[in-house]
C-alpha cells in the first residue's frame, strides 16, 4: 500500500540530515543500493511488508543485510523506519530521496521510449535540447517498445511529450472519424 505523502516526509527528513552532515552522496548511494535490492527481491518486500513478522525480525534482517554496506546513518535511517513501521514504504522512500537528491543538484531524471536503442549521436542531440529547455542536467532511462512503430515518447515528471508513430495515427484515425462519420479506420 502506497503512501507518498509519509514518503516524502521520512526522506525530506533524511535529506535535511544528510546536507547537514554533509552525507548527501554518500546517502543517495546507500539508498540506491537498497532500492536495487528491494527491487532484485519480492521475497524483502513482502517480508518487510508483512504484519506479522515481528518488528525485531525486521530490524534484524535490515541489520544484516545492510549495516556492513551503509553509513551509520542509514542504518540508523532504517531502523527508524522499523520502529515507526513504515518498512514497507522504503523502496517509496527510496525514490522519493533520490528525486530530491536530483532536484537539489539540479538534474532532471527523463524516461525515453523508442523503437530501438537510441545511438549516441541521438542521445547527445536529445540530451542538449532538452537541457536547454529546461536549464537542468539531463539524465536519461532508456526503454525500447516496439508498440509505438517509430518516434520517441519522452516521460518528463507527470508530463509526456507523445511523437511516437503509434500517437500520430490514433491521431489521425480520431479525425477521419470525426469528420467523415467513419467510426473506424
Amino acid at each position: 500500500m502506497k503512501n507518498p505523502r509519509a514518503a516524502h516526509r521520512y526522506a525530506h527528513a533524511l535529506m535535511q540530515v544528510a546536507e547537514e552532515q554533509k552525507l548527501v552522496d554518500r546517502i543517495a548511494d546507500d539508498m540506491a543500493m537498497i532500492g536495487r535490492s528491494l527491487a532484485a527481491s519480492r521475497e524483502l518486500q513482502v517480508f518487510l511488508g508483512s504484519p506479522v513478522v515481528p518488528e525485531v525480525k525486521k530490524m534484524s534482517a535490515l541489520k544484516e543485510l545492510f549495516s556492513a554496506k551503509v553509513n551509520a546513518l542509514t542504518a540508523m535511517f532504517l531502523e527508524l523506519l522499523v520502529r515507526k513501521g513504515r518498512e514497507v514504504h522504503l523502496q517509496e522512500i527510496v525514490e522519493q530521496f533520490l528525486a530530491l537528491r536530483d532536484d537539489v543538484r539540479g538534474i532532471m531524471r527523463v524516461d525515453v521510449t523508442s523503437v530501438v536503442p537510441l545511438d549516441k549521436k541521438q542521445e547527445e542531440l536529445l540530451t542538449a535540447e532538452l537541457g536547454r529547455r529546461t536549464g537542468k542536467t539531463v539524465k536519461f532511462r532508456l526503454h525500447s517498445d516496439p508498440a509505438i512503430m517509430g518516434g520517441l515518447v519522452v516521460r518528463i515528471g507527470d508530463t509526456v511529450l507523445d511523437a511516437s508513430v503509434q500517437r500520430q495515427l490514433e491521431r489521425l484515425r480520431e479525425r477521419f472519424a470525426g469528420n467523415t462519420g467513419v467510426s473506424t479506420l
